[in-house]
């Protein structure tokens, strides 16, 4: 069953990749005490976000920041680390969840900011928490096939009102512990931006090749983790089961195709301790080669994979196997090799 939803590609690289983080720090206990009454209600243990989820932080933005003016800086140092001029762009993908409005795109500032050529085709791709595998997927495919030379992803998410809004209806009460634990997913979320050029291996012969990879869906889980703005809404073991039973089942397809078990990194997407710990153990990863940014970032939605990624190339060498791994709300899965 590979299908379009097995992809490689001989011609394709990513230049770059970087990011940029809130100065803000708002860690997990402080989110406690906010909610100090509702856990005493339900006589739950503080520490809850770190002991269970293993979030000890997450970042936020603070005043005279913002994701979008974040996520142009992400870009434009993503483009001058990859040595190429904006003019050169015939591609943007903005990836985010957060977007301030409906209309227009989130894509036409993020296009502005960095003075992109009117010539830049440039749009929003949404995929919960795939969206930068999926926006690096697409633009691959449009290299790969001759139509645009360079193409520009970027990122940026504001966990802020979720927060701040969930932390309020908590905090009325009438919940049982169920209810509580509900909505836990947004407490654990954080904020940040990120970007990555891609272009031509052959016309750029010290970036990484992007290989290719596997996306699967498993869309009868579509009614598991329903959010918005006013709060995002979760139930986690169904999630969780259901996730890893879509992993899984990717993983061992892909294997005809790719050899996955020995990789020199996994980036996978940042969600808890426990998500990341059962991903390790269903499809047998070597712990040891999958870095952690949830304890100090938290979930920061698609942008946890670039940032993640951002942080772990300095000890990257070359011809080092990376492989992206996301499971996203819907559900749908994607994993991505790249050869450092």
């Amino acid at each position: 069953m590979h299908g379009n939803a097995t992809l490689r590609y001989d011609d394709v690289a990513l230049l770059s990749v970087a990011s940029v983080l809130p100065t803000r720090i708002t860690t997990s206990d402080a989110i406690e005490e906010r909610l100090g009454g509702a856990l005493s209600q339900l006589r739950l243990k503080p520490g809850l976000l770190r002991r269970v989820a293993g979030v000890n932080e997450r970042r936020n933005w603070a005043d005279g920041e913002s994701s979008d003016e974040a996520t142009i800086t992400a870009g434009r140092d993503a483009l001058a680390q990859a040595g190429v001029d904006p003019s050169q762009i015939g591609l943007l993908i903005n990836t985010s969840v957060t977007r301030k409005h409906l209309e227009p795109s989130v894509a036409v500032r993020l296009h502005h900011g960095p003075g992109l050529p009117t010539s830049a085709i440039n749009f929003d791709v949404a995929n919960a928490c795939l969206g930068f595998i999926n926006g690096m997927t697409l633009a691959a495919g449009m290299i790969q096939s001759g139509q645009i030379d360079y193409a520009i992803i970027v990122n940026g998410e504001d966990a802020d009102e979720i927060q701040v809004n969930t932390v309020e209806r908590l905090n009325r009460g009438g919940l049982d512990r169920n209810g509580f634990m509900s909505e836990f997913a947004s407490l654990t979320l954080g904020s940040g931006s990120a970007a990555a050029v891609l272009g031509r291996a052959s016309a750029h012969p010290e970036g990484h090749r992007i290989i290719g990879g596997v996306t699967r869906a498993a869309t009868q889980f579509h009614e598991l983790c329903v959010g918005s703005v006013d709060g995002m809404f979760t139930d986690a073991k169904a999630l969780l089961k259901g996730g890893l039973a879509l992993v899984v089942d990717a993983w061992r397809e892909a294997q005809s195709t790719f050899s996955w078990s020995s990789m020199n990194r996994y980036i996978t997407h940042q969600v808890s301790s426990v998500h990341t710990n059962a991903i390790v153990k269903a499809v047998g990863l070597d712990r040891r080669r999958v870095p952690v940014t949830f304890p100090h970032l938290g979930n920061v939605g698609p942008a946890s994979i670039p940032i993640t990624l951002a942080a772990e190339q300095a000890t990257l060498q070359k011809d080092d196997r990376v492989l992206l791994m996301g499971v996203g709300s819907g559900l749908n899965t994607s994993m991505l090799e790249l050869a450092w």
